[in-house]
């Protein structure tokens, strides 16, 4: 991947914590999506991480991810407008096909999901950055969310849903607060919305003190 490539398109990362709405708020803005969940390793992979004291694999930790596969992903889709990216089954732990993702000429796209804040600085060198937000609703609003979501659609067991939802509600404002370290902006659903709309209104950047400074590109 080269910094010169010839961009046309840019990119809105959005993270926040499991449950948060960062779906539905994707689905809401318009944009065509990249569902950033479908580049978690597969459960046989010998370099996922456990939870402490535990032998559950922490499928909320970045190393149970593929950045490198995501922001590869990303940088094909903002110069080309195609890719093809794994489909990722999360109740079996493993990639279960392929698909391809064609975002025409679009400007603007959103790429979302958990880790999405841990390819800011990356997605900002490469001239990707258009903005990136962490969704926040409150711990216990999450919590309620997230597992009444996981249980319709039978992500894991029960007993590993409530201990993963217990440990999350505990750690939500350390989450929210890595994600903006990271630099990710954080927000409710009305700002984002906000942010959105400036993005793909303006010059597709909204200045969040992290982005990259290049100069928009053209469409190709």
């Amino acid at each position: 991947m080269s910094s010169q490539s010839p961009f046309f398109a840019r990119v809105v990362l959005l993270c926040g914590p499991s449950g948060s709405g960062k779906s539905l708020l994707s689905a809401r803005s318009g944009l065509p999506v990249l569902r950033l969940d479908d580049f978690y390793k597969e459960g046989d992979d010998p370099s996922l991480p456990l939870v402490a004291g535990s032998s559950d694999i922490d499928w909320d930790h970045p190393d149970s991810w593929d950045a490198d596969a995501a922001v590869a992903a990303i940088d094909r889709l903002c110069r080309t407008g195609r890719t093809d990216v794994p489909v990722y089954d999360i109740g079996l732990s493993a990639r279960t096909g392929a698909s391809h993702v064609d975002f025409g000429a679009a400007p603007l796209f959103i790429a979302e999901g958990i880790f999405a804040a841990e390819i800011v600085t990356r997605c900002g060198e490469l001239g990707l950055l258009a903005d990136a937000l962490c969704l926040s609703r409150g711990p216990v609003k999450t919590f309620r969310r997230r597992f009444l979501r996981d249980l319709r659609e039978g992500r894991k067991s029960v007993p590993f849903l409530l201990r993963r939802g217990w440990r999350l509600m505990r750690l939500e404002r350390s989450i929210v607060a890595r994600q903006t370290a990271l630099g990710a902006h954080a927000c409710d659903r009305d700002e984002a919305l906000t942010r959105l709309a400036a993005a793909r209104g303006g010059s597709g950047r909204v200045d969040t003190g992290t982005a990259a400074t290049r100069t928009p590109a053209q469409p190709a």
